[in-house]
């Protein structure tokens, strides 16, 4: 992906949050629209993680961030074709070229940053612990339990960091259900995707929130 486009969306993302002032934004649209022009740009995200993107009823992918891109078209003409791919699957997308830009609740992290580059943030986030109603999980005991995080995201690193008992899991939906079941203790997630998790599950409860040491959520690109 080109330096322009890169810039381009930095742009693009700054003026979809009302940020600079109004001869920057009217610039950078008018940039897109030239740069949008008989292009569909190739999206991968892994649409297992609510808000931000999931499957609804008809299996079509939905969420905050497909929201942020149809937003994105509508001001700008810039389009994308949205394909559901595992999350630790991404960045090697970008690299071999099978999608051309990364939208998945993805923190833009240092060792990230040495593969890929990244957008302006366009979400703060922090790490959330979940346990079972009841359970004698807490902060001081964390180093004990078995923590599960999905594979590939910065909670999986934190997991590790924290206890030698961390198990990777191929989603959030699956280490819910692994707790819901007692083969781990804890669930280590994102705070808006184990908000949205808890409301499905009510025998689980949050005991512990803590920065997540990162920029923000941010679009990657390579």
């Amino acid at each position: 992906m080109s330096k322009i486009l890169k810039f381009l969306m930095a742009s693009l993302v700054l003026f979809l949050l009302g940020c600079g002032d109004d001869a920057n934004k009217k610039n950078a649209v008018n940039n897109a629209e030239g740069a949008s022009k008989n292009v569909v740009y190739k999206v991968g995200s892994s649409a297992d993680y609510p808000p931000f993107e999931y499957l609804d009823e008809n299996n079509k992918i939905v969420g905050f961030e497909i929201d942020l891109l149809n937003e994105i078209t509508k001001k700008t003409g810039i389009k994308f074709d949205v394909a559901n791919m595992s999350f630790d699957g991404l960045i090697s997308a970008l690299k071999t070229g099978k999608i051309d830009i990364a939208i998945s609740g993805m923190s833009a992290t240092d060792e990230r940053r040495k593969s890929v580059d990244f957008t302006k943030p366009y979400y703060f986030s922090e790490n959330l612990f979940i346990r079972k109603k009841g359970s004698d999980v807490n902060k001081d005991n964390l180093k004990d339990k078995k923590i599960s995080a999905q594979v590939g995201t910065l909670q999986e690193e934190a997991a590790k960091s924290i206890t030698t008992k961390s198990i990777p899991a191929e989603n959030v939906a699956a280490a819910i259900m692994s707790l819901n079941a007692g083969k781990i203790d804890v669930v280590l997630t994102d705070s808006p995707i184990g908000v949205e998790y808890l409301k499905q599950n009510p025998d689980l409860e949050e005991f512990l929130r803590v920065p997540d040491g990162t920029e923000g959520f941010a679009m990657a690109f390579d």
